[in-house]
């Protein structure tokens, strides 16, 4: 097994079956996982039940609330880049543009936000389409004194959709699930670093701020998440399979790849055990 550190965050990981992998490779893939927010093991060929299996070994399992994007076979997967033609043959762009609204991290609209996503790629376009990568550690490094301050043991209050309720993806019924809490300042449980935990999609008020003190506190907080510090650039290749650690760092889709080629991957949503 080789690993490939790119500048704390981000790795790749070559020369290993995800398939076979004993206990003690494992826990080196899981340990640079932790150290590096997001992790490319290149090269697999799965089945979906293989997949399943290789991603239970960082935890459980959770169905996305997107019903209509989960594979017909098995819900436990999100099918990500097909139907995005409508019928009359225009784009869809709630499926060609998904996870590419801005820097964000998956599940703050969940009262237990998910510990981690993997994707398995089945079809990457000639070009574009890449997935960007930044730390929650380094955003908080980077906030000035006074606003950590302001957010010490303050609240945000997240739903689906957010403030612009780009909830589409979703059932009618779906769209009515109310929103929940989370800290702003958090330390990560396992490696014990503090961050920053935001969603700028997502993120409707900071409790215990007037109406208009926690909006501009948000732009201010979506300001340093326009150009993150800490970036990782994945270009994607058929065969990777990339996790990265949703306590701890943002992402966002590029959006940019030609409509008419096939972006294709296999999703699932992790929660801890």
């Amino acid at each position: 097994m080789q690993i490939i550190r790119f500048n704390n965050l981000g790795a790749e990981i070559l020369g290993v079956d995800v398939k076979t992998l004993s206990d003690g490779d494992f826990a080196k893939i899981y340990r640079t996982w932790l150290d590096c927010n997001v992790i490319c093991v290149r090269d697999q060929v799965l089945t979906i039940e293989a997949y399943l299996a290789y991603s239970r070994r960082f935890g459980v399992i959770s169905p996305h609330p997107s019903k209509s994007t989960r594979h017909p076979e098995c819900p436990e997967v999100t099918l990500l880049g097909i139907n995005k033609f409508n019928a009359d043959g225009t784009l869809n762009n709630d499926i060609y543009r998904r996870g590419g609204e801005g820097f964000h991290t998956d599940g703050s609209y969940e009262a237990v936000p998910y510990k981690a996503t993997q994707l398995y790629a089945l079809a990457i376009p000639s070009r574009g389409g890449d997935t960007f990568f930044s730390s929650a550690y380094a955003a908080y490094d980077a906030l000035p004194q006074r606003l950590k301050n302001k957010l010490e043991g303050r609240y945000g209050t997240f739903k689906y959709g957010g403030l612009k309720q780009l909830n589409a993806l979703l059932d009618e019924k779906d769209r009515l699930v109310p929103p929940v809490r989370h800290p702003l300042v958090q330390v990560h449980p396992e490696t014990g670093r503090k961050l920053l935990y935001f969603d700028q999609g997502k993120i409707l008020t900071i409790e215990g701020l007037d109406t208009a003190d926690s909006m501009a506190t948000i732009e201010e907080m979506m300001a340093y998440m326009v150009q993150p510090p800490c970036q990782y650039r994945h270009q994607w290749r058929k065969g990777d399979v990339v996790i990265w650690d949703n306590r701890c760092s943002y992402h966002k889709a590029a959006a940019d790849y030609p409509p008419e080629e096939d972006r294709i991957h296999w999703r699932v949503s992790i929660k801890s055990q």
